[in-house]
């Protein structure tokens, strides 16, 4: 998430043998340079660029497919020739999906990694299926890694969708509440109080993303819609400041000011596992540790 995903937690994921994704929507081509090139020069390992299809700018494609070792796309058709361009400079595509007939479009169109995000997860939610069976679904249907999304917080999450045949997990909440995120700390507060049943699916934020559902805490929504001001606050990306309309789609970050209980407060339904503010590379060394002793005691079928 713009904001939330700082360089630094891009690059503790990254040291700590995850892959970092860092956003670009809303960026500027000439900002976006700038922080993969610091990226580059921490030699933390490896790092991705997101995109998110509505927002996608082609200028900053080409800067993510000459400096990243991934780009990934998000909500939208799979597009082979946007594939390629990436391809063409060297970086690896990943694309998530929230279906089966998805999942086959991005092999076609020639994705290295597809992203099977089910419907615990936080922020946009793409498809209409829960995690587990829209996972098993599509790795009987294509023959591309498939990472799992949607609900992972914890060492057992990961063992589980590692168990089901996933290649591995793409991980969100979690972090958010990691000590190099970016989140305003009222937004990481409301995290950490809140349980899988405080989250609401639900096109509230729709505020320049119509038509695009999301998962937040219920009491955003609430508040948001009880709010009389047009803008409820301001926030600052790409070094810009921008008004936060009321139910926009921007989440608060540290640098955003305003009635930040009434913004977008993405959580997906793992939040109930969010219970401490930890640095990242902590974060991934307990689910990578965990996951692995629960796959070794696990019962031989």
């Amino acid at each position: 998430m713009p904001g939330v995903t700082t360089p630094e937690l891009v690059t503790q994921v990254a040291a700590a043998g995850g892959v970092g994704m860092l956003p670009a929507a809303m960026l500027s081509p000439e900002v976006l340079n700038g922080t993969l090139d610091a990226l580059g020069e921490s030699k933390a390992g490896a790092f991705g660029v997101n995109f998110l299809m509505p927002f996608l700018d082609p200028a900053c494609v080409a800067v993510a497919a000459r400096k990243a070792a991934l780009v990934e796309f998000f909500y939208g058709e799979p597009d082979a020739e946007l594939v390629a361009r990436v391809h063409d400079q060297g970086a690896l595509v990943s694309w998530q999906v929230g279906s089966v007939a998805e999942a086959a479009a991005a092999e076609h169109a020639g994705c290295d990694l597809i992203v099977a995000q089910g419907t615990g997860a936080g922020g946009h939610v793409r498809g209409h299926t829960s995690l587990i069976p829209l996972l098993s679904e599509v790795l009987d249907a294509v023959e591309a890694p498939v990472l799992a999304a949607g609900g992972i917080a914890t060492a057992r999450d990961l063992a589980a969708v590692l168990a089901c045949g996933a290649d591995g997990a793409r991980v969100g909440t979690r972090f958010v509440a990691a000590a190099e995120s970016g989140a305003h700390p009222d937004y990481v507060k409301a995290l950490l109080d809140a349980t899988a049943a405080d989250t609401c699916l639900t096109e509230a934020f729709s505020g320049m993303w119509p038509d695009a559902p999301h998962r937040v805490l219920r009491s955003a929504v609430e508040a948001a819609e009880t709010a009389t001001d047009d803008v409820v606050g301001e926030t600052r990306l790409g070094g810009q400041a921008l008004p936060v309309p009321r139910l926009s789609v921007f989440c608060p970050s540290a640098e955003t000011t305003g009635r930040i209980d009434a913004m977008a407060l993405y959580a997906g339904e793992s939040v109930s596992h969010v219970r401490g503010v930890d640095p990242a590379g902590a974060i991934v060394a307990e689910l990578v540790s965990g996951a692995e002793e629960a796959l070794r005691r696990a019962p031989v079928s």
